[in-house]
C-alpha cells in the first residue's frame, strides 16, 4: 500500500500553480514599474486628448435694474474690446435695447445685415427669449444678477423720485411704503415698473401678477431653463469668482471698479416695518431673490468649494486694490462734484448723488486706456463701442431711455485706439 503524500500528478500541477503565481506577481511589478516610467508615462499623456477649459465668447447678460449691473456690463465692454468681439448694441444708437418694451430682434443696430453673428448682449432689455435667441448664437451663455429686493427698492426710490409717478408725490421710502397703493397705479405701468418686482418684469413677466404659488414656480423653473447662471449682488466678489469659473475667462477679466453707486447721504433708512412691507409688496422679487440665492451657494459648493472661493476672493481683492493704487488719484470714488473730468462723469437721476473717479495725470498711454475703460460710465461707454464698431453711422447725441427726458452735455470720449 502507498504511503500518503503527493503523487508525481499532484508534484507537477504544484509546481505548474507556483510558477504562474510567481509570473503574476512578476507581471504586476513590471507593469507598474513601466507604468510609472518617466518616458512612457509622458508619451502616454501626450496620446490622451486634454480637455482645457476654453474662454467663453458668446455671452447674454440680462442686466436688471439697481442690482451692480452697470459694473457687470463694464466688464463685458472690457472683454468684448479685449477679444474685438461683436456686441449687439441699441439701434439708432439708443442706449437700451427698446426697454421698458418687450425685446424684439431689429432693436439691435444692424440685426438685418449681421444676423446670429452677435457675440455680447449686455444693454438693458426686457427678456424675450425667442428674439434674443435670433441675435446670440445656440451655444450663448446666459447669466444675469439678483439684489434683495428691500435695499432694491429703496435705492430706486431714491434714483427715480423724480420720473416715477408712484415715488413723486410721497416724501420719502417709508411713507410710499405706509400705503403703496395710495401711490402706485397700473394704468401708469411703463412708468411705475421701477416701484415694484423691478427684476420680475426684466425677466420679462407681470410685475403686477397675483402671488401665487404654482404659477411663481412655473416661472423660477423657465428662468432655470433659460439661464445657465443667476448671480447675486450682495456677493458681488464671489459672484465675479463664480463667473470666471463658468465662462473660463481670467482674473483680470472680472476684475472691476465700482460703478454708478452713490454717496450714503443719500441713502434713506428703511424702518423694519418697511423691509417687511417690501417682502410683500414685492413678494415676487422676494421669492425670485430668496430662490436664486440659495441656486448660487450650492452653485459654488458644487463647482469651486468655499475654501477655493476665500482664495480667489482674496486675490480679487488684492489685483483690484493693485489697479487702484496704479489708476486713481483719490484712491476711490467721489462725489459728483469733485468729478475732474466731465467726460467721465456718471449720469445722475433723482436724489442720488452718483460716483465717479479721477484718474492719475502722470499714466502712460496704455495704463491711461486700460483706466479709462474701467472707470468709464454706462452711456458713455456705449456711445463710445457705437462709434467704434458702426464707424460708418453718423454720430449723433446721446438719445435718452424712456424715463430720462433731460441730458443736455455731450458726452467727451477718449478717441478709439
Amino acid at each position: 500500500m502507498k504511503s500518503p503524500g503527493c503523487t508525481s500528478r499532484h508534484v507537477r500541477c504544484l509546481i505548474i500553480f507556483n510558477l504562474c503565481l510567481g509570473l503574476l506577481f512578476l507581471s504586476g511589478f513590471f507593469h507598474t514599474k513601466i507604468k510609472n516610467h518617466p518616458i512612457l508615462k509622458s508619451q502616454r499623456e501626450l496620446l490622451i486628448p486634454s480637455t482645457p477649459c476654453r474662454a467663453r465668447t458668446n455671452v447674454m447678460f440680462l442686466k436688471t435694474h439697481k442690482t451692480a449691473s452697470s459694473t457687470v456690463l463694464n466688464i463685458m465692454f472690457r472683454f468684448a474690446e479685449r477679444y474685438n468681439l461683436t456686441i449687439a448694441l441699441p439701434a439708432d444708437q439708443l442706449l437700451h435695447l427698446g426697454y421698458p418694451r418687450t425685446f424684439l430682434a431689429d432693436f439691435v443696430e444692424e440685426f438685418q445685415a449681421i444676423g446670429q453673428n452677435y457675440n455680447i448682449m449686455c444693454n438693458h432689455l426686457r427678456f424675450n427669449p425667442s428674439e434674443v435667441q435670433k441675435v446670440m448664437a445656440a451655444n450663448t451663455f446666459y447669466f444675469s444678477i439678483l439684489r434683495n429686493p428691500i435695499p432694491l427698492l429703496e435705492s430706486s426710490y431714491v434714483y427715480y423720485k423724480d420720473s416715477v409717478p408712484a415715488f413723486r408725490f410721497s416724501k420719502d421710502v417709508n411713507e410710499y411704503l405706509a400705503s403703496p397703493r395710495r401711490y402706485y397705479h397700473p394704468a401708469d405701468q411703463h412708468y411705475n415698473i421701477y416701484a415694484r418686482n423691478i427684476m420680475w418684469y426684466d425677466f420679462g413677466y407681470d410685475n403686477n401678477a397675483e402671488d401665487d404659488e404654482r404659477y411663481i414656480q412655473g416661472v423660477l423653473e423657465e428662468i432655470e431653463q433659460n439661464f445657465h447662471l443667476i448671480l447675486i449682488a450682495e456677493y458681488f466678489d464671489e459672484s465675479m469668482v463664480l463667473l470666471k469659473h463658468a465662462l473660463c475667462w481670467e482674473l483680470d477679466d472680472v476684475i472691476y471698479f465700482k460703478l454708478n453707486s452713490r454717496s450714503q447721504d443719500t441713502v434713506q433708512t428703511l424702518t423694519p416695518e418697511s423691509e417687511e412691507r417690501i417682502k410683500s409688496w414685492c413678494s415676487l422679487d422676494w421669492k425670485l431673490y430668496l430662490h436664486f440665492n440659495q441656486s448660487f451657494w450650492r452653485r459654488i459648493e458644487d463647482t469651486i468649494g468655499l475654501e477655493e472661493l476665500e482664495k480667489e476672493v482674496n486675490h480679487l481683492r488684492r489685483r483690484q486694490r493693485g489697479l487702484m493704487q496704479t489708476c486713481l488719484s483719490d484712491q476711490g470714488a467721489v462725489g459728483r462734484d469733485h468729478i475732474e473730468n466731465k467726460g467721465l462723469l456718471p449720469f445722475q437721476s433723482g436724489a442720488a448723488n452718483i460716483l465717479g473717479y479721477n484718474l492719475k495725470q502722470d499714466l502712460d498711454n496704455r495704463t491711461l486706456r486700460t483706466c479709462q475703460k474701467m472707470v468709464m460710465p454706462e452711456l458713455q461707454y456705449t456711445s463710445y463701442l457705437y462709434t467704434v464698431q458702426h464707424p460708418h453711422k453718423q454720430r449723433k447725441q446721446l438719445d435718452l431711455p424712456l424715463l430720462w427726458t433731460t441730458f443736455q452735455e455731450k458726452v467727451q470720449l477718449p478717441t478709439p485706439n
